[in-house]
């Protein structure tokens, strides 16, 4: 099995012995993405609209590397520091993603790295 790791100058590097994301066989595996600005180093906004948003576009611009729209997402992992927050991120997800949706599980987390308020892991096809 080859796996080749994934790296975007656009998205916030890894902040761990990890890769942004791994592509093995024609999966790419797309880390959890915090809503880190790449330009600033800094979470944008306490939002947690604008932090999803954030999320979903740091995983859109790493699925860009391996050549992957956000249509090729199958299955996603949100991690919430606050369940009250799940219809509010829906609202942005919906930015991201049509009908037929990815699959997905949600959670909410006792804390986050850096006190985000939302982390969003990805498997595309």
């Amino acid at each position: 099995m080859e796996k080749y790791k994934l790296e975007s100058r656009l998205a916030p590097a890894a902040i761990g012995p990890y890769s942004q994301a791994v592509k093995s066989e024609g999966t790419v595996y797309v880390s959890g993405q915090l809503p880190i600005d790449c330009t600033t180093g800094e979470i944008p906004s306490e939002d947690i609209r604008v932090q999803t948003r954030q999320s979903l576009t740091n995983t859109k611009v790493i699925l860009a590397e391996a050549g992957y729209s956000m249509d090729r997402i199958v299955k996603t992992t949100v991690y919430l520091q606050d369940m009250d927050d799940f219809s509010a991120i829906n609202e942005v997800y919906q930015e991201f993603f049509e009908d037929p949706y990815p699959a997905r599980a949600a959670f909410q987390v006792g804390r986050l790295p850096r006190n985000a308020k939302v982390e969003i892991e990805a498997v595309a096809v």
